[in-house]
């Protein structure tokens, strides 16, 4: 009996839930969605390998990593970081990063072409936010940076650009998934893989005790 072909697993947690996807050639072969906040134990992992034997695979048949690098919660995307790497650096494989906010528009179903802005929860009343304008295909082209905005300057921004607003917290309701790496994988390894060592989420916010105690010590927190 031959080994299954090499496939790519994705990983995302950038909000309250945590997605997984185990992907061969272009076509996503199992997916599992988990909570992350409000749980007494972490569920990311064993979600990681119940997709992976749903779809006949097993860790060793990994051939890469995307992980979505956020923005979003600081602790939900370290651990899917931490696995990420983990999973990497013991199969010696490459590791790939991908936009949150763009798998908030590729991960939804049915999604058509159009012009999106892709919302996240940024705390305190602001927003993540990042245009896209989305293929046939699902290809996505990313018409500007990442930023984080008022909730109103949010809103006034998805008009301006003439954009469906799209998120957890929109009347488009989509969470980024670990799916939406399927139609835009070519994209990403054309990217290049990050640093297993180097690589860390982009939090677009630091944890909030880790902002206590720079105001307390006024000095940046690490060495």
């Amino acid at each position: 009996m031959s080994a299954p072909r090499p496939v790519t697993l994705a990983l995302d947690a950038a909000t309250y839930e945590g997605s997984v996807a185990v992907i061969r050639d272009g076509q996503v072969l199992a997916e599992r969605t988990v909570a992350m906040r409000g749980e007494h134990e972490e569920r990311l992992m064993p979600a990681v390998l119940a997709a992976l034997a749903e779809a006949g695979c097993a860790v060793r048949d990994i051939e890469r990593v995307v992980c979505g690098e956020g923005p979003g919660s600081f602790t939900s995307l370290r651990i899917a970081g931490a696995i990420a790497k983990g999973i990497a650096f013991g199969n010696a494989i490459p590791l790939f990063a991908v936009s949150s906010l763009a798998l908030v528009v590729s991960g939804l179903p049915g999604t058509g072409a159009g012009t999106f802005l892709a919302v996240l929860d940024a705390m305190r009343g602001e927003r993540f936010v990042a245009p896209f304008a989305r293929a046939e295909d699902g290809a996505l082209t990313e018409l500007g940076p990442a930023v984080r905005l008022s909730a109103a300057d949010a809103g006034r921004v998805a008009v301006d650009a003439g954009a469906v607003p799209i998120g957890p917290l929109e009347t488009t309701l989509a969470m980024p998934h670990a799916r939406g790496v399927a139609p835009l994988l070519g994209a990403i390894l054309r990217g290049g893989a990050v640093s297993v060592d180097a690589w860390e989420p982009a939090y677009g916010r630091l944890a909030e005790a880790q902002v206590k105690w720079e105001a307390a010590h006024g000095r940046p927190l690490g060495p």
